[in-house]
């Protein structure tokens, strides 16, 4: 994987965790409301897996989060 593909999927894996908190769910009760196995949050949250598009669409529409809400990255990638 490139620096910056590492760097997406680890932002991508601590924004569903934090949603996934802010909304009182268990991982299970998640993969639960996006028709997943009961181990998929635990690996996509690791990084273990790389979480598709249409999931992530799936998610931001069950949870209702705004795009520009959930793709706001605390740490800016840094390009050099």
């Amino acid at each position: 994987m490139s620096s910056f593909e590492d760097y997406y999927y680890k932002n991508i894996a601590e924004q569903i965790r934090k949603y996934r908190l802010k909304n009182g769910l268990t991982q299970e009760e998640l993969s639960d409301m996006l028709s997943k196995n009961l181990k998929y949050i635990g690996h996509i949250e690791r990084c273990e897996r790389k979480i598709s598009n249409t999931v992530i669409i799936k998610l931001l529409e069950t949870l209702k989060i705004q795009p520009s809400e959930f793709y706001s990255f605390l740490q800016p990638y840094d390009w050099q």
